[in-house]
């Protein structure tokens, strides 16, 4: 958690963001489908990393099965998870080790993320992360900040491998 909220930081409510209103990483509407009802920006404003851990844990760290993960491989898929969705992240993954980009990672994705070094799975899973990014209306708002969150993500990666 203490990597994660490194890079997704504090309240923000910039107005050219999608996500709106977001606090730990967590937007409006996270929140509010993971709590089952509608929040205000000040409920945004109020949450703990005790609130926001276990929706990390449930929607995003065991969605892309991060204990299934090899170290490093793992914190790249969660990262990623965390900022563009659980299934785009997933399919990345399912892509760059050579198996059907269906967005859930289950034995097949497993088995094939086993046989491939965790080296490799990291540098491609971050290159096409910043295709990605590049391919955004908002990479000339954001770009920078993305760019270098994929960029210490990628290098935190590579050092949780030894």
């Amino acid at each position: 958690m203490e990597m994660l909220l490194a890079h997704e930081g504090g309240y923000v409510d910039h107005p050219d963001d999608p996500g709106g209103a977001t606090n730990l990483g967590v937007t409006k509407k996270v929140w509010e489908d993971y709590i089952g009802q509608e929040v205000t920006k000040d409920d945004i404003k109020a949450l703990t990393v005790a609130d926001v851990t276990p929706l990390y844990k449930e929607k995003y760290w065991d969605k892309v099965k991060g204990d299934d993960l090899p170290d490093g491989v793992d914190w790249c898929i969660f990262d990623w998870a965390v900022n563009s969705g659980p299934g785009r992240s997933a399919k990345a993954l399912q892509e760059v080790v050579g198996v059907s980009t269906d967005g859930a990672i289950g034995p097949m994705t497993l088995a094939a993320v086993a046989k491939v070094e965790p080296i490799d799975i990291i540098e491609k899973v971050c290159n096409v992360r910043q295709d990605f990014y590049e391919s955004l209306k908002t990479f000339e708002t954001f770009g920078k900040g993305w760019t270098r969150r994929n960029s210490e993500t990628e290098h935190q990666a590579k050092e949780l491998m030894k």
